[in-house]
């Protein structure tokens, strides 16, 4: 599958429709995130990537939607398992690098995640009685 341009219209609707959202937030000008590009694009390509949606995102293009997602360097990769942020770094990962990660989010058991994430919103809805 080929990467997805992400806007501040589309990007939340993706993460959620989808099971796994990888997300490179990147600019033309950046050195480190044009040698990111080509690693990028062939791990969308991969036989065993398919069903995961690799989306980009211009800070260039969408500053509002950089700024909500506190981009501060670039690239910064992330990465959404049903709808849930479970990796964000900057840097330019090398083919290795990437490929590790997806397969680590792939394999991610996402059931004791969502239930922390229930008690904690259960903990702040308690403490704002």
């Amino acid at each position: 599958m080929a990467t997805t341009d992400l806007s501040a219209q589309t990007f939340e609707r993706t993460v959620l429709d989808n099971d796994i959202v990888l997300v490179d937030f990147w600019a033309a000008w950046c050195g480190p995130c044009r040698q990111f590009a080509p690693v990028y694009d062939a791990a969308s390509q991969e036989a065993g990537n398919e069903g995961i949606v690799f989306g980009k995102v211009d800070t260039e293009a969408e500053p509002a939607l950089a700024g909500a997602a506190n981009i501060t360097s670039i690239p910064t990769l992330m990465a959404f398992k049903e709808g849930v942020l479970v990796f964000s770094q900057p840097g330019a990962l090398p083919q290795s690098a990437l490929q590790s990660v997806i397969e680590q989010v792939k394999a991610l058991d996402m059931e004791p995640i969502k239930a922390e994430i229930a008690k904690e919103a259960a903990a702040e809805g308690s403490s704002q009685d």
